[in-house]
């Protein structure tokens, strides 16, 4: 029997995980605060706040056949490397595609270059950092997951759910979207189920896979997402289209947060969601389609309110606020890549 231990392991991906590593008979511990949610069952759940001294006393009277850390902030992966790093036989960091320098090259792979982590208040540069003190602390022992948009039931951030979840809501009323750009340049999708990610991830630890992985789904047009996802919700209204300049210059965010439109991107992140996947499936990556990842995350965003107040996207009010200040809207029953 395996001794795994979680750094988070209650909240979505991290419960995934643990989950998992359960299922296949492991004895997996899980260290987070346990606020939001506990251990899945047969997880031992220690709680604890990782900032706090002492924090890893608990955990670090053993050796840890892995270690799962889910974190980007300094002060939790800087104390957990120097405290449990020795006891690891392998350790997997779950980082993020935001941690390469640019989006600008289609099909990039996991050579491309990463930034250099200067302020770690921002995201990517803190998850770069986290990797460059995983590799110096762990070496060969270490695998580093680079996640995009994960995607499925329960995602916190409201992003990939946000289209299907407004389409269902919306019904035959008109929903706002960005008018699409042909050809090489048109906006792109690249989703990874959460289910298929926390899959790997225990198929990668059981194997002591090492190295980095860009864990990344196909790449799919935003305009065919768009239409999958109003095929899924049984929406019969009409797109109205606005172009970039209209919605930037009318306060809607490109990617997520409030008002934005999710999964809506700059044009000079024509990479960012077009990511080579490659090593991956190699490794044993497996995805699901991408519309029965939708259908589930349209019954998890009906569970949870499809009107609710959203972290990302559009309110539906702030929405018809905008269509009606929309001049002669383009609207069209789909949108064409």
């Amino acid at each position: 029997m395996r001794h795994v231990l979680v750094l988070g392991g209650t909240n979505w991906l991290g419960r995934e995980i643990a989950a998992r590593l359960v299922r296949h008979g492991d004895a997996v511990t899980c260290l987070a605060r346990g606020t939001n949610a506990g251990a899945p069952s047969g997880a031992t759940l220690v709680a604890v706040d990782r900032t706090a001294p002492g924090a890893y006393d608990a955990v670090a009277t053993r050796r840890w056949d892995e270690v799962v850390e889910l974190s980007y902030l300094p002060t939790l992966v800087g104390p957990a490397l120097e405290a449990l790093g020795p006891l690891a036989e392998h350790w997997t960091l779950v980082s993020s595609v935001s941690v390469y320098a640019t989006g600008t090259e289609v099909g990039a792979d996991e050579s491309a270059p990463i930034v250099e982590p200067v302020d770690l208040a921002d995201y990517g540069q803190a998850k770069a950092w986290a990797e460059l003190a995983s590799v110096t602390a762990l070496g060969d022992r270490l695998l580093i997951v680079r996640p995009g948009l994960i995607a499925g039931p329960g995602d916190p951030s409201d992003r990939f759910g946000y289209w299907v979840g407004r389409l269902a809501l919306a019904g035959a009323e008109p929903v706002l979207a960005p008018v699409p750009v042909p050809g090489p340049a048109a906006a792109a999708v690249q989703v990874v189920d959460v289910r298929d990610l926390a899959d790997w991830i225990e198929f990668a630890t059981r194997n002591g896979l090492a190295g980095c992985v860009n864990v990344v789904g196909h790449t799919h047009s935003l305009a065919d997402t768009l239409a999958l996802a109003a095929k899924v919700a049984h929406f019969t209204g009409r797109f109205a289209q606005a172009a970039d300049e209209w919605l930037a210059d009318h306060g809607v965010s490109y990617w997520a947060g409030p008002r934005s439109l999710p999964l809506w991107l700059p044009p000079d992140e024509v990479g960012f969601a077009r990511r080579s996947n490659a090593a991956f499936l190699a490794a044993g990556g497996s995805l699901r389609e991408l519309e029965d990842t939708m259908v589930d995350v349209l019954a998890d965003e009906e569970t949870r309110g499809l009107d609710r107040v959203r972290r990302s996207g559009l309110s539906r009010a702030e929405e018809v606020a905008l269509l009606g200040l929309l001049p002669e809207q383009r609207q069209t029953a789909h949108l064409e890549a």
